[in-house]
């Protein structure tokens, strides 16, 4: 069972992660995001000891439409974005990750 969590982003984003104990941290500064995120994002979740990749909601944006494919249908490792305001896509990854809604419709 993979058990790491992967970090991809800029590195002030990686930062706080890796003072966290995060080991995993792909650092892509902005101004490369274009051309270094499809493979950073693919280094991770090719990865066998990563279960997590953590990302900014915003940098889904520099995928290439291959990648983010790869992304949004990858069960393990789960991508998990923050920012991006309301759940940020939250819930449909829970959805995805265990296969049902936990969330009732009328709630």
């Amino acid at each position: 069972m993979s058990q790491e969590i992967a970090v991809v982003g800029s590195p002030e984003f990686t930062t706080g992660f890796r003072l966290a104990g995060v080991r995993k941290c792909a650092n892509v500064p902005d101004d490369e995001k274009d051309e270094r995120l499809d493979d950073a994002v693919e280094d991770a979740l090719t990865d066998d000891d990563v279960g997590i990749v953590v990302m900014l909601d915003e940098d889904l944006d520099h995928l290439s439409r291959t990648v983010r494919r790869d992304v949004e249908g990858s069960v393990e490792p789960v991508l998990v974005t923050l920012g991006g305001g309301a759940g940020s896509g939250l819930r449909e990854q829970i959805k995805r990750a265990i296969g049902i809604d936990l969330m009732d419709e009328d709630e």
